[in-house]
């Protein structure tokens, strides 16, 4: 084992009992002196915090640089109940910069960071979702994991379990890679996403298990409402060999996307029992653009919609605008999204119950050069029985069930062997689509 710092000999106890988190913070702050004055950082071995097994009881703490806090086997870092113990900080909220309470673990504006090991973070969210729900709230929830302005994360091996929020969140940073992680979050747990790169640039999230009561992967940069210093694009971004259970969504893009995505890959993953599938939302007034996007050679089971793009998504305050509820053309302008250059390749979906695929563009922005190639796409038997529903989330679909392939404004629009079974009526419905 590399040499480090053992939080035990600054007074932790990990009984779960006793509050360790000033020991433990005492440990991160003596490594991150010592990292900061070595050119190596971690390979001076001042920059390891470690965590024998036990049960450590903890409000906020905050990583410095050149650190790797290592939860061994058998370590559980332990979240308080008391919301004193998370102090309110400003950090970006859902797209827009905002008082909250601090993260369990959160880095600002530090470098070569990590978070190791086989040990456990365990949030204990259910009194947070109790007062999310109650309305009690003043300010948003903690998230587990977070990190803004930073450089160089990694974050490796651990499970997380129980997050108050969402559950990784770095925010403006690059280089960050997420390999190994397990996440469980109770599927009725509200709005704990698994894992949200947010405007941030060389995200690598690869080989991790992710079960979350919101979407399981979301890319975002932002909203028309945040600061337009702070609306950074989201680019870069792979997704491989990943496994995803329940939540709204597999892999997600938006619908906070007002400093742009671009550049995302999404590989050999498996998705089970979520909402969506792959879905791309936005609306007008919010800007930006999605574009270059690859999906390949991914399974879908019981995914109630397997692929979902839409352009009038109207959830977080925009249900009944008319401007995103207008299905006729609007003028074009700094806050008309646009989503281009997306394909779908070596997809099969089994057990959906909505619709195969839905896909609505603006008629004033179709989206542009969808291509879609071996792609199968299966109804569960009885889907075209059940009573027609609009499904949940506010995407503002036609009420139906058991549908086919639906899409509307959509320009340049290719299909290569792609097969619907087992729909209600026809197999593809295309309404102002041009095919390519």
């Amino acid at each position: 084992m590399s040499a480090g710092l053992f939080v035990r000999d600054f007074g932790a106890r990990g009984d779960g009992i006793a509050r360790d988190g000033a020991a433990i913070q005492a440990a991160i702050d003596e490594a991150g002196a010592v990292s900061c004055c070595a050119p190596a950082g971690r390979a001076a071995g001042g920059g390891l915090v470690i965590l024998e097994p036990g049960i450590y009881l903890s409000g906020s703490l905050f990583l410095r640089s050149g650190v790797e806090l290592r939860l061994e086997s058998g370590a559980v870092l332990l979240a308080s109940e008391d919301p004193a113990d998370f102090p309110v900080v400003e950090a970006r909220w859902e797209g827009v910069s905002k008082p909250v309470h601090a993260s369990l673990v959160s880095g600002e504006k530090v470098s070569r960071i990590a978070i190791t090991g086989r040990g456990r973070i365990d949030g204990r969210g259910a009194h947070w979702w109790r007062r999310f729900r109650e309305g009690s709230l003043s300010v948003p929830r903690p998230r587990l994991l977070s990190f803004t302005d930073c450089e160089d994360i990694l974050i490796e091996g651990v499970s997380l379990v129980n997050s108050p929020s969402w559950t990784i969140n770095p925010v403006r940073s690059c280089r960050v890679t997420v390999r190994g992680v397990s996440i469980d979050n109770p599927a009725d747990s509200p709005n704990t996403d698994g894992i949200n790169p947010d405007s941030c640039q060389g995200v690598i999230i690869e080989g991790c298990h992710i079960s979350a009561g919101d979407d399981c992967v979301t890319i975002k940069s932002g909203t028309e409402g945040e600061a337009p210093g702070l609306r950074a694009a989201c680019r870069d971004i792979v997704v491989a060999n990943c496994v995803m259970e329940d939540g709204h969504g597999g892999v997600v893009i938006g619908s906070e996307m007002s400093g742009g995505v671009s550049n995302v890959v999404v590989s050999n993953c498996v998705m089970r029992g979520t909402d969506r599938g792959i879905r791309l939302k936005s609306r007008r007034g919010r800007g930006g653009a999605i574009e270059d996007v690859r999906i390949a050679n991914v399974i879908m089971e019981d995914v109630r919609i397997p692929i979902a793009v839409n352009l009038r998504y109207h959830c977080g305050g925009a249900q009944g605008n008319p401007l995103v509820a207008d299905r006729g053309a609007r003028p074009v302008d700094e806050g008309t999204p646009h989503i281009r250059r997306v394909s779908l390749s070596g997809v099969t979906a089994r057990g959906a119950v909505v619709a195969a695929a839905w896909i609505e563009g603006l008629a004033e922005a179709p989206v542009e050069d969808l291509h879609l190639s071996d792609v199968y796409l299966e109804l569960a038997p009885g889907a075209t029985s059940l009573k027609p529903e609009a499904p949940e989330m506010a995407d503002d679909m036609p009420v139906m069930a058991g549908a086919g392939f639906l899409a509307r404004n959509v320009k340049g629009l290719r299909l290569d062997r792609v097969e619907v079974k087992g729909q209600a009526g026809e197999a593809f419905r295309l309404e102002d689509c041009e095919r390519s």
